[in-house]
């Protein structure tokens, strides 16, 4: 009894700040806005705050919405990703998804590619095919037999990782005079974002969480082992292939709207696993409201700490999320390195 208090005390805490830290976004940036205007500029605006009611609506709702949105797709695929490989260090760009979803992009830049697809443009829309793409070659490199062992699948993705950073580096000596445009991108930002990007990565993020959260019970017992799962009932192929599949479609959905943002699927999940304990059936939703939660708050500084430039919000989250891996890299080194 004592543990579902706690949790549920967790999920209305965690809940509690996200909303009231997207009410504090919506006040802060380039133009400070008093919070206790907020209400009135959105919903009953005089003729002097026609501008305001603009910026709050057209630029700052749209880039909370979406911040939130990618914060919680790469805060559960992260979940999943460390669940299903036994690994806290695992991350939905681990298994070569930045790597596809950056050629695919980096290819559009250099290329100069216009078209529409689904409502993507040439960019974002070749992010998520080559996100997408890569870890179905990885999947299948992987097979063995009619399986995909899970240190097959991590040892694949991260040799398609490597080899797929080499041909962006290629890609990006041929931009040229555009390599600050390839860097921004990879660096990951909301600048310029609206409610179109909203609009597009809502049925992914819809579609891939159903996946991941009706196989919430299943990933516990892989947890356990895949032996030991088989012999609970778990049909392990079907469900790893499930998982990496919704964990994929969140990651490269987000991949393609907000470009690569790094640490959130890596030390979100690791926290709150922490703090409500293992049960992926709770680890979920926490890990993705903890992820929309760090994310917002990292977009918020990334447009407020240096007036009128805005930082990448992969540099925020860089500097949070950068020490907190070293300080697992040294906890966990005996378990996965060895030692030393």
């Amino acid at each position: 009894m004592q543990g579902n208090l706690s949790k549920s005390v967790i999920f209305i805490i965690t809940l509690f700040l996200l909303l009231a830290g997207a009410f504090l976004a919506l006040a802060w940036g380039s133009v400070p806005i008093p919070w206790s205007r907020l209400p009135v500029i959105l919903f009953n605006p005089g003729p002097e705050e026609g501008t305001l009611q603009l910026i709050l609506v057209q630029l700052r709702l749209p880039r909370i919405v979406l911040s939130m949105l990618v914060g919680f797709s790469l805060g559960v695929a992260g979940c999943v990703f460390q669940g299903l490989l036994r690994n806290p260090m695992a991350d939905p760009y681990l298994v070569g998804i930045s790597a596809g979803a950056g050629v695919g992009a980096l290819m559009a830049m250099v290329l100069g590619w216009q078209f529409q697809v689904l409502g993507l443009g040439a960019g974002p829309f070749l992010a998520f095919a080559g996100g997408l793409g890569t870890v179905l070659f990885v999947y299948r490199l992987a097979r063995v037999g009619g399986k995909v062992p899970v240190t097959s699948f991590l040892l694949a993705g991260v040799a398609v990782g490597f080899l797929l950073n080499a041909v962006m580096s290629v890609l990006m000596v041929a931009m040229g005079r555009d390599l600050h445009r390839v860097l921004y991108w990879l660096l990951g930002s909301f600048s310029g974002r609206g409610w179109t990007q909203v609009q597009l990565i809502i049925p992914y993020f819809i579609i891939g969480l159903i996946i991941l959260v009706t196989q919430a019970r299943n990933l516990n017992l892989l947890v356990l082992g895949e032996e030991a799962a088989l012999h609970l009932g778990v049909n392990v192929e079907k469900s790893k292939r499930l998982l990496i599949a919704g964990a994929t479609l969140l990651t490269a959905s987000a991949v393609a709207v907000s470009g690569l943002v790094g640490f959130v699927g890596l030390i979100i999940p690791h926290i709150m696993r922490i703090l409500a304990g293992p049960d992926h059936r709770v680890l979920l939703p926490l890990s993705g409201l903890g992820g929309a939660l760090f994310l917002l708050w990292g977009d918020t500084m990334a447009r407020s700490l240096m007036p009128p430039v805005e930082l990448p919000v992969g540099v925020i989250t860089a500097l949070a999320g950068g020490p907190y891996f070293l300080y697992l890299l040294r906890r966990y080194r005996e378990t996965y390195f060895g030692g030393g």
